[in-house]
């Protein structure tokens, strides 16, 4: 279990594709479950944005951008009590997963205006 906790640790170099995978699962769940929502139910377009499918989606999205801030702070703290190398691990992780969670804001901003399924 040690060596399981030690390898996962926010100094890894692993943490690098990190926010990259999180946020690809997120994208292909979100537009993914809008697919098959869209095909299976699909609101009113008169309803405007705010729909069941909508805000299951904004929910979704909201609980991975925490997630990813949340790990990017993680790391942001990590590399202010270290030094050399696993400074810089921990810096550039940070700031991946800061891109990762401005791109579910990005993607996720439309689902606020634009009604599903048009």
């Amino acid at each position: 279990m040690k060596a399981m906790v030690q390898r996962l640790h926010l100094t890894h170099p692993g943490h690098f594709v990190g926010g990259l995978i999180l946020w690809s699962i997120w994208f292909i769940a979100i537009y993914g479950g809008l697919s098959v929502a869209c095909a299976v139910m699909p609101p009113d377009p008169g309803q405007g944005a705010f729909t069941h499918i909508n805000i299951t989606l904004l929910v979704g999205s909201l609980i991975t951008a925490l997630l990813l801030a949340g790990l990017a702070w993680g790391c942001f703290q990590e590399a202010r009590q270290h030094k050399g190398r696993k400074h810089f691990n921990a810096f550039v992780s940070a700031w991946l997963y800061v891109f990762s969670t401005l791109a579910v804001a990005f993607v996720a901003a439309p689902m606020v205006g634009l009604p599903p399924c048009l």
